[in-house]
């Protein structure tokens, strides 16, 4: 365990150690290099960093000894609270393999980087009444929008510093409470037990998004931080089977860092490769613990989504792949035309969305230590 988390103390530290906008030194406190033990981990709504004495660590809904202080301490990470923007025309900063995650409120788009969220893991932004946190989590690839409106008070979200099977532990500020990313649950504090209300996103190249949605607002490397932007923090992690910290389950049927979309129903997981949709547009029309649901996408696009195929009247439709027409990828069996996002664009029910799903990208190695025995489509 500890030759594994020495990887952790080089790749952590660097960002622990960097400079912020007044050229001060962020929190460079050494990381642990063992688990947040009873006697470290705050049960209240303290300082998320791990300082305080427990007074009972069972009020936390995840396994104490498996949450790990990452590094960097609370906020060491620091998340974007005032974005900027400019249009893509003008963004040079991105090469056309980089991924990107695009959002679409009411025809508005905008688009984040990985290069950029790899060194700051959340950004609270809005677009007219919609408040979300873009929370993205470089060490198990996953990318998530959550509704920053909890019960009618609209909060920002910050990096804690502790991860649980490697994965990003946000915290809201309105409350200090911590919420697991991948569970899409508050695990303690005084939001315990509230599950994160989510936006679909579309995650791809930063190629196909600037195709399908040109003209579309891109997040700048203007943060108000200094940062190398185009040098990924993590040496070869994406590239190779290492982890940086320990995980509860370990399942070898994918490669690690097989980057899958996963689909949640209850406690019960199915994920779908990207190899599954070739090198078109494809629509798999599925069915998991009695949810109807649709996976569309494209492997040389780098696309995949998912959405329900089960209508609020109760119709259940059937989808056909499109070809060459993105960001439409698919019709039904009623003759309407709908786009990555789950919106119809033309026919019976033009102007309608697809029920969103739980669902989000990830590595595989990740979704199998959250959900044990997930299953995968077509094996």
């Amino acid at each position: 365990m500890r030759g594994t988390l020495s990887l952790a103390l080089v790749a952590r530290m660097a960002l622990g150690l960097l400079f912020n906008n007044c050229g001060q030194v962020l929190d460079s406190k050494v990381p642990s290099t063992e688990n947040i033990s009873d006697d470290n981990l705050d049960d209240g709504a303290g300082d998320g960093g791990g300082d305080t004495a427990a007074d009972d660590t069972l009020s936390w809904l995840i396994p104490v000894d498996e949450v790990f202080g990452g590094g960097p301490g609370k906020d060491g990470i620091p998340a974007i609270s005032n974005p900027k923007f400019k249009p893509d025309s003008t963004v040079t900063f991105l090469s056309d393999d980089d991924l990107v995650i695009g959002v679409n409120f009411e025809g508005q788009l905008r688009t984040y980087a990985h290069l950029i969220l790899d060194w700051h893991e959340i950004v609270n932004d809005n677009l007219g009444q919609s408040y979300f946190a873009l929370t993205y989590c470089p060490l198990t690839g996953s990318a998530i929008a959550w509704n920053r409106d909890l019960g009618g008070e609209v909060t920002t979200f910050g990096v804690s510093g502790l991860l649980y099977n490697t994965n990003l532990i946000p915290y809201d500020r309105a409350t200090d409470s911590n919420w697991s990313q991948m569970k899409l649950l508050c695990v303690q504090g005084q939001n315990q037990g509230l599950t994160a209300g989510t936006f679909r996103i579309v995650e791809t190249t930063w190629k196909t998004w600037r195709e399908m949605y040109p003209g579309a607002d891109v997040m700048t490397t203007d943060t108000g931080y200094s940062r190398s932007y185009g040098y990924y923090p993590y040496g070869s992690y994406k590239t190779s089977d290492y982890l940086l910290f320990p995980v509860s389950h370990d399942d070898p049927r994918l490669p690690k860092k097989e980057r899958v979309a996963g689909l949640l129903v209850g406690d019960e997981a199915r994920v779908y490769r990207l190899s599954i949709f070739a090198d078109s547009v494809n629509a798999v029309n599925d069915v998991f613990q009695g949810e109807a649901v649709v996976a569309a996408g494209s492997r040389s696009d780098n696309l995949m989504v998912i959405y329900h195929r089960q209508l609020l009247d109760g119709t259940v439709l059937t989808f056909t792949p499109l070809q060459g027409q993105l960001p439409v990828v698919m019709k039904d069996n009623e003759g309407t035309i709908w786009d990555i996002f789950g919106r119809a664009v033309s026919g019976p029910r033009s102007g309608a969305e697809l029920r969103a799903t739980r669902s989000y990208i990830a590595y595989w190695f990740a979704w199998a230590t959250f959900y044990p025995g997930a299953q995968i489509y077509g094996e």
